[in-house]
């Protein structure tokens, strides 16, 4: 087999799977990570669609419904937490059918690497801090291991991948800012909320909770609308400053929530942003997930692409035996997809974050009214539709190469 050994930057959703994968076809895979442990934070996300067949086959999906969050549904709350409007997890995003599940990112990550760590090798507390191609491979040297070559290195290291900026050149090409910022962290379940979540608006922003883990903990979630700010994204003190400057003066729980950010175990504060790429591959390196076509969190699907674009591109790498058409094929399956993931995703801020307080209620009305409406299957039925814009063996989606 040719291009046997693959070096994976990244150790989330799309690196453990394409590890997975690549092992499989008998491949020699090797993931970096450069947290000296699995990334536990972040927030509650949806596996649906051709991402769940995509688990089902690895034989991973019973675990990953064990550990799934079991939410209920949301609730909207005003200003002194009176519930303005609610609604079920099944009507909003057609979780619940199919094997389609939602569960905390971090146990997601638990479970692929636990289904990959006998089989796969890891290097934890490292990164990769130059490569060179040529014909013989890629010569990667490790900010810690020793050098080595590689047949391929694929980038999994997410929205800020360090792979996509040694080979494609700095971020600022790439990243599209969608308006919005966005930070989780972990709590005690404080508000006591039982597989639910309670959801704060003001104009152009949100605040809530919900709970996580059979209600021994929860999570906080903030978003707001914002212009594109200059700060460190290494700089945890000063996103922690941005988040409090934000929401300052807040109603509901807001400030109850703040309190606990000090003792935050997973602080998370980012750009809604996208990445926009003409291309996810450059000679013997290419991107997977969030490194090369982050649809933002508003589109609710970065784990279904990490997860159906990790498969896709083990699959085209076991077909070919060149490199060159193995990528030029992944872009090709996996582009559909993505440009409906990221299209979705560009409406969905002024419902999350209604802009002023006539949207707000308009926005509860229509949550309210929803269950008498003809149209209410759409609601939850608009996420599945996405996530099931291409499939795993559809020989349609098999172009050939520069069709």
């Amino acid at each position: 087999m040719s291009n046997r050994t693959v070096l994976i930057s990244g150790a989330g959703i799309a690196g453990p799977t394409l590890a997975f994968w690549l092992a499989r076809y008998g491949f020699e895979p090797t993931v970096v990570e450069k947290s000296p442990s699995l990334r536990a934070g972040g927030q509650a996300i949806d596996v649906l669609g051709t991402a769940t067949e995509v688990v089902r086959r690895m034989g991973v999906l019973d675990r990953v419904h064990e550990r799934g969050t079991g939410k209920r549904g949301t609730s909207y709350v005003d200003a002194d937490g009176r519930v303005r409007a609610s609604i079920d997890s099944a009507t909003f995003n057609g979780v619940g059918a199919d094997g389609d599940t939602e569960i905390q990112r971090g146990d997601l990550v638990a479970v692929l690497y636990e289904a990959t760590r006998d089989d796969v090798e890891y290097l934890f507390g490292d990164s990769i801090a130059t490569l060179t191609q040529d014909d013989d491979g890629v010569h990667v040297v490790f900010e810690r291991a020793e050098p080595r070559t590689f047949d391929l290195v694929i980038g999994a290291d997410g929205v800020h991948s360090d792979t996509r900026t040694l080979v494609f050149g700095p971020e600022s090409r790439f990243l599209r800012h969608m308006g919005y910022y966005i930070s989780i962290y972990a709590i005690p379940n404080v508000l006591d909320l039982d597989h639910w979540e309670l959801d704060y608006n003001s104009p152009g922003k949100i605040a809530g909770s919900y709970s996580a883990r059979g209600n021994t903990e929860a999570k906080a979630i903030f978003a707001w609308a914002s212009e594109r700010l200059d700060y460190d994204y290494r700089d945890v003190e000063r996103q922690r400053e941005i988040l409090r400057e934000a929401f300052a003066g807040e109603g509901w729980e807001v400030p109850t929530l703040l309190e606990l950010l000090p003792s935050a175990p997973d602080f998370y504060f980012d750009a809604m942003a996208q990445v926009r790429m003409r291309t996810w591959s450059s000679g013997r390196v290419a991107l997977v997930g969030d490194a090369g076509y982050c649809a933002s969190p508003l589109s609710g699907q970065g784990a279904d692409l990490s997860l159906v674009g990790a498969y896709i591109l083990a699959a085209e790498l076991a077909a070919s035996g060149d490199h060159r058409v193995a990528f030029a094929r992944y872009e090709q399956r996996m582009r559909p997809m993505v440009d409906a993931c990221q299209k979705f995703a560009e409406g969905v801020g002024a419902w999350y974050a209604p802009a002023s307080k006539a949207m707000i209620a308009f926005r509860n009305l229509n949550v309210r009214m929803l269950r008498f409406l003809p149209w209410r299957g759409l609601i939850g039925g608009a996420p599945q539709k996405v996530a099931r814009t291409i499939s795993l063996d559809d020989p349609g989606t098999r172009l050939p190469v520069g069709a």
